[in-house]
């Protein structure tokens, strides 16, 4: 009886990102880099209750409905993008499924019915990122085989929170609230398989994302880092990227956080909060910065998540692959480390 209420259930659309599609043979195209990870998003033939100020799927965004950042969702049946996903991961192809969520009534249902379709097809790790669940659902989802949860918190401050995605955005989400899920989410799910997406060029400092990326690697909450991109649209539609410069200096000092090299409170700035010392040793600072993994996309295991933030033609926020020896010498010319 239960299989058949979630058939009744499964939705019947489901959008996939065109780089995944492409993997999964939905669509023909070239792909500068593959995601190693199938993205899908549930569908809903309106727009998100939310009202991010940053995201095309916001209540009063009149960017495009197939959009989420720069990269494009096109529609399928949910079983044909499901089958095609389950024989991408027999092949190697895919390695991991992430299923973004939108914020609608009956958005639980779809994805509690979706998560246990994709694990009766196939054993593949599942990621969710969603908009705040109670406790009851996220236990609900890891029973169904959900492996990792997301859990945006996006702002790096409780201000700037308020201002593009809480009540004076319009929106229904709280800060406080936003945090005490997160724990919640810890408790249902361990430590390092919770993570939040935060996003550099709001208006913060480098001290304060800096500092809450500390506050969240203490939680056991794993912060994966986004450049924010203008979309046409949206509310923030003419402001600008931050400067790779800055970003790189932001994908350092998670690194080293993550990592466990060092901590925020080593760190220096000065007196406009701009990062200006990592804390740690020269020898292991270049040794990090020679691997290039600070650069790659950070969050879930094998999520490279390509050209989300950017270009192919660059500037490249965000690898989603190994970075290039040439590369590395850019990426040192941008941390002013020319001579290491």
């Amino acid at each position: 009886m239960n299989s058949e209420r979630d058939a009744a259930d499964l939705p019947k659309q489901i959008r996939v990102s065109l780089g995944s599609a492409i993997v999964l043979g939905l669509v023909k195209g070239k792909l500068d880099a593959a995601p190693t990870t199938a993205y899908f998003m549930t569908y809903n033939s309106g727009k998100c209750a939310a009202n991010c100020h940053f995201c095309p799927q916001a209540r009063e965004s009149t960017g495009r409905a197939d959009m989420l950042s720069r990269v494009s969702w096109p529609v399928f049946p949910t079983d044909t993008a499901l089958d095609q996903a389950r024989e991408a991961v027999e092949d190697g192809m895919i390695r991991r499924v992430c299923i973004q969520a939108l914020n609608y009534p009956t958005v639980f249902n779809h994805l509690h019915v979706l998560v246990k379709k994709i694990r009766r097809l196939s054993p593949v790790s599942v990621s969710v990122s969603c908009q705040p669940l109670n406790r009851k659902n996220m236990k609900l989802l890891k029973k169904a085989g959900v492996e990792r949860i997301g859990i945006p918190l996006d702002a790096a401050t409780r201000e700037l929170f308020d201002k593009v995605k809480g009540a004076s955005a319009g929106g229904p989400y709280d800060w406080d609230t936003q945090f005490r899920l997160l724990e919640d989410a810890v408790d249902v799910f361990g430590r390092g398989k919770v993570s939040t997406h935060l996003i550099v060029g709001l208006g913060e400092t480098d001290r304060e994302m800096v500092s809450l990326v500390q506050k969240c690697v203490d939680s056991g909450v794993l912060p994966a880092l986004f450049a924010f991109t203008p979309v046409s649209g949206t509310a923030l539609e003419n402001s600008p990227q931050p400067l790779v410069q800055r970003y790189r200096r932001i994908q350092v000092a998670r690194h080293v956080i993550v990592s466990g090299v060092g901590r925020c409170g080593d760190m220096c700035f000065d007196e406009n909060c701009c990062l200006t010392d990592f804390g740690v040793d020269q020898h292991i600072l270049l040794q990090i910065i020679r691997d290039g993994k600070p650069f790659q996309t950070s969050g879930c295991p094998d999520c490279n998540r390509p050209y989300y933030n950017e270009k192919p033609s660059g500037p490249v926020y965000n690898y989603p692959r190994p970075c290039k020896p040439e590369e590395i010498s850019e990426i040192k010319r941008d941390l002013s480390l020319t001579g290491a």
